[in-house]
């Protein structure tokens, strides 16, 4: 029984003619552990795309970034990443800690290459590895279901110019969001960033906000 396929991906399979190559790849691509090359290429990224899904069936995907590493491989069928300050609407770990259904998509734009992992999440802020991770609100461990690389062939190429300033290291505080300074923001924050933007030069408009993004400043 394939792990991956289910009517709809046959009837679209039988339409193109691929069932047979999709069997073939799903065989010997396709796993359900985590391997050296496959740690080491998860150890070896600083972003990944996370999708979630709500308990009305809705996807979503997020953007995930941070330092070199910051997903971990604790065992063959089990990943960890930590879940750092945003926009305080928790749209992923919600989702994760309705359904527990989540996609990862390691992408390496420099070489480059791919691999896709599935499993079951559990989200908390009670986890042993919180302290490990620097600036970490609460901590997501992934029970691998399905692991396996992708073509590259449609991956454009990019080169890393520098790292984020916001991306949380030890023993140093990153600087507040910029999003945080939007005037109409201010009596809606949560109570640790209140009275924040006056030492950063004030609040913004959204505008400015908006032109600043649009600018790469953001």
């Amino acid at each position: 029984m394939s792990h991956l396929f289910n009517t709809s991906h046959r009837a679209l399979q039988d339409q193109f003619d691929t069932r047979r190559i999709a069997d073939r790849i799903e065989a010997i691509a396709l796993k359900t552990e985590l391997g050296e090359m496959e740690a080491g290429f998860i150890a070896s990224r600083d972003m990944m795309f996370l999708s979630t899904v709500n308990a009305q069936g809705q996807p979503t995907v997020s953007y995930k970034g941070g330092a070199p590493g910051f997903v971990r491989v604790l065992d063959p069928q089990t990943l960890a990443f930590p879940s750092y300050d945003g926009n305080g609407m928790f749209l992923s770990m919600g989702n994760v800690s309705a359904t527990g259904l989540v996609g990862l998509l390691f992408i390496d734009f420099e070489t480059p290459n791919r691999i896709r992992v599935q499993g079951t999440a559990s989200v908390t802020a009670d986890d042993p590895l919180l302290p490990t991770f620097p600036g970490a609100e609460l901590v997501v461990r992934v029970a691998v279901t399905e692991v396996w690389p992708n073509c590259p062939r449609y991956i454009h190429t990019y080169r890393k110019d520098q790292q984020s300033r916001y991306t949380p290291i030890a023993e140093s505080e990153p600087p507040m969001a910029e999003w945080k300074r939007i005037d109409m923001l201010q009596d809606a924050l949560p109570a640790k960033d209140v009275g924040k933007a006056d030492a950063v030069g004030g609040t913004i408009s959204i505008e400015t906000w908006m032109r600043n993004v649009g600018d790469g400043k953001g």
